[in-house]
Formats: C-alpha cells, structure tokens, sequence
C-alpha cells in the first residue's frame, strides 16, 4: 500500500493554553486524524512571524484559530490572503472568522478602511463590532444553508454549538459584504450571521462559534473533519465533493 502523505496544518494564531479552543485543537485534529485515517502534522505559528508566504508555502491547510486580538493582525490577515488566493483549504474560527471577512473586505470588496471594533473602536468603517449580547461560554441553536459545506459536514442543517466571543459582523455592512462570492452559511436562532463560505474555493468556512470544543468531550468535530479530507484532498487535486 502507497504511504500516504502526511497533512501539515498551520494553526494562525498566538498559542495561549489558557485558552480552551487551544486546548480543544490539537485533540480535534488527533481525533479527525484517527477518523479519517490521516497522519496530521500541526504547527502553531505566531501572528509575529508571517512576514511574507514563504514559511505558508508548505502547509496543506490553513486554520485561523481563536484568540484575537492577535499579536499582529496583519500577519494573521496574511495568511487568510494566502490561503484565500493560493485555494488551499481554509478554516476560521471565532477570531478567524472574524479576521476572515476582514480579510475578504480589504482585500476583495476593496474597503481599505474596513476595520475590526477590537482593535479601532471608534473607525468609520468597523466591520466587526460588539454583539447585542456577548457569548461567553454559551451554546445556540444553528441552522446551515442546504448544500453548503458545513450543511454536508454536518450531514444535517441544525447543529449546536458553543461559542466564547463578543464581536461579530456589523449588521450595517451585511447586505453588501455577502452581495458577492462570500455567502452565509449559517445563522443562530435569532437570525444573526454565524458562518460564511466563499462559493469560488474548494473549501473556505469561518464560523464564530468554536466546533473544536467538541473535541474536549471525545467527539469528533464534524467540520475538522471535512476540513482534514479537504486538505487530503488537495494534496491529489482531488475535488471535495
């Protein structure tokens, strides 16, 4: 039998083992691993040390974890550039997903202003602001859009799940930010935006909630491991279907 390539995922993210989903990660990504039959290879890499692609280059998945405010935004928005552009598997968590429409309205929607309420409270353009009501520690109600890849991920359209964050997009640029290749994927029981997916890339989900907490009850998570298979896919150019 052929041996298989090993997977090597970069974690974007400043490494913080007082943080539950950091914690939560690497037992997600064991467990996916077991599942799906694939030797995952991680590597935390600090928000600091992306100064160009280079150290990205090699790397079969990109997964943008919680714990912003980063270090150094711009490396962490680097890097979804990267992974956007150079269509190699993308997740975003929470932070990630937050940095990931920052990303994506900069770079794509050409809003250089855009900016996030974390870090630039007072900008014209704050893309990511405080939530009506932060969820800290709180598990929701989510509905997935039909065919959509966490809808097959999860192999259903509802699902809950827990969260820890207090941004989320700002309501008044919604309409226009999702006009395009960016689309939404998921809302809460209240109607709120949850997770996005760009409809030009193999695989690009950002949510704001944290599916690798799961992890930490013996579950696999089911959106790491449609997220592992499409990085073993990507390695062969083979489709995710």
């Amino acid at each position: 039998m052929e041996k298989q390539h090993p997977l090597h995922i970069a974690l974007i993210g400043d490494h913080d083992p007082h943080i539950t989903a950091h914690r939560a990660i690497p037992i997600a990504l064991e467990l996916a691993g077991k599942q799906t039959g694939h030797d995952i290879r991680f590597q935390w890499v600090a928000t600091e040390l992306i100064a160009d692609d280079t150290m990205l280059n090699d790397f079969d998945g990109v997964w943008c974890v919680p714990g912003s405010p980063y270090r150094n935004e711009d490396g962490a928005l680097r890097a979804i550039r990267f992974a956007r552009e150079q269509r190699r598997p993308f997740l975003g968590t929470c932070g990630g997903f937050q940095h990931s429409v920052l990303e994506y309205a900069r770079n794509v929607m050409g809003w250089a202003d855009a900016a996030h309420g974390e870090t630039a409270p007072d900008a014209e353009r704050a893309l990511l602001t405080p939530l009506s009501c932060a969820l800290i520690e709180t598990i929701d109600s989510l509905r997935f859009e039909a065919d959509s890849l966490i809808a097959k991920a999860y192999g259903q359209q509802t699902a809950f799940e827990g969260y820890r964050c207090r941004f989320g997009v700002n309501p008044d640029f919604e309409k226009d930010l999702l006009s395009e290749r960016l689309h939404a994927v998921s809302r809460d029981s209240a109607g709120d935006l949850r997770a996005v997916e760009l409809r030009d890339h193999p695989f690009f989900v950002a949510t704001l909630f944290q599916p690798e907490r799961a992890a930490l009850e013996g579950h696999v998570p089911p959106l790491i491991q449609a997220f592992v298979e499409a990085c073993a896919h990507s390695i062969h150019n083979i489709p995710v279907s």
